[in-house]
């Protein structure tokens, strides 16, 4: 009943926004060669960040538009040093941040919504902004947009290719492979540089076994770890093993490395992002960590959770991967039995490939 009531609370919003912004649905293609400023908004995770990385370096290329993103405090350093964005919009909430945000869209000539869903917050966004040009994935607002594309089936699709059909509205529809794009600083590069020479001065071959999710319900549990990671050394004596996590498990992975192997924790996405472009392979449960994989085209094991839904995986786009995947809320029931022999198989080809 609650959710009937949001359903329909919305669609009332919705209605009220389209009447506000009274605009219609423009067929006509703009001449790109007199559009200067290009304005993109993507707010709320890091993972949803991450995958709309692509499309920047493409319209850079093509028309060299002056390009501004609004992200919000979760994720705008996903977007900081990358080389395509020209400027970077904070979103704060509330009535004094629509107002701030909407003042700087007012000078754009084309808003972009790179959302898979509906966002309420870029509804008012889009519906309030005076802008000739308004474009979107095709969704339930539709209407407050100048022009939409037809989204791709995430049943059958990769999140990146269902973003990147947004490129068809700048009439792109060739381009060269696309890929996950993150700039980390020069000095997260050099801190960890110096880091990896301490910890793994021989250069071996070199496992990252990540261990923070989104969720509690992506934690697979401390003895499953261990266990793991004791297979591993068992297997391959010479193999680097080196427990990940974020800030919040810094004491689970102590917990799991204790004995077996090293742990690394930082405060910064930067230089994790960096981290990982060192491994010669990744284990995670996490799809924003998948995604600096594929950034960095480092072959990577994932544990997913698909439950109650039908959209595809969110697998590395460009990096060499094997998965297990459970229907079931959580790991609770996937055991190491489950996960080792598939895991070490696929270890074996990567180690032997190297």
């Amino acid at each position: 009943m609650l959710k009937e009531i949001e359903i329909l609370f919305r669609k009332m919003i919705f209605h009220l926004l389209i009447a506000v912004s009274k605009r219609k649905r423009n067929a006509n293609v703009p001449d790109f060669s007199k559009i200067k400023n290009v304005a993109f908004i993507r707010l709320n995770r890091i993972g949803d960040a991450l995958v709309t990385t692509p499309i920047f370096s493409v319209l850079k290329k093509k028309y060299n538009f002056s390009i501004t993103v609004v992200a919000d405090k979760k994720n705008a350093f996903v977007f900081r040093n990358n080389p395509h964005i020209d400027n970077i919009i904070v979103f704060k909430k509330g009535f004094a941040g629509l107002k701030d945000v909407l003042k700087e869209l007012n000078k754009m000539d084309i808003v972009v919504d790179l959302h898979d869903d509906v966002s309420t917050t870029v509804s008012y966004l889009v519906a309030f902004c005076k802008v000739p040009y308004k474009f979107a994935l095709e969704k339930e607002n539709y209407k407050l947009f100048s022009s939409t594309i037809t989204k791709k089936d995430a049943s059958v699709s990769h999140v990146i290719d269902r973003v990147s059909s947004i490129l068809q509205l700048f009439s792109i529809t060739e381009f060269q492979k696309l890929n996950v794009e993150f700039y980390p600083s020069d000095a997260a590069k050099e801190n960890i540089n110096n880091l990896v020479k301490k910890l793994n001065p021989d250069k071996r071959f070199f496992i990252g076994f990540n261990i923070s999710a989104g969720s509690d319900a992506r934690f697979w549990g401390v003895d499953r770890f261990r266990k793991l990671i004791s297979l591993v050394k068992e297997k391959y004596p010479d193999i680097y093993t080196l427990v990940l996590s974020a800030p919040g498990d810094i004491d689970k992975a102590k917990d799991i490395s204790t004995g077996l192997a090293e742990h690394y924790c930082s405060q910064s996405f930067e230089e994790f992002a960096v981290i990982i472009s060192h491994l010669d392979l990744l284990f995670t449960p996490d799809t924003s960590t998948v995604h600096l994989a594929s950034s960095a085209k480092i072959p990577m094991f994932g544990l997913y959770v698909k439950f109650n839904t039908t959209n595809q995986i969110w697998y590395p786009y460009c990096s060499e991967y094997e998965a297990i995947i459970t229907e079931e809320p959580n790991f609770e029931k996937l055991d190491v039995e489950q996960v080792a022999p598939k895991f070490l198989k696929f270890l074996e080809k990567i180690y032997n490939g190297k």
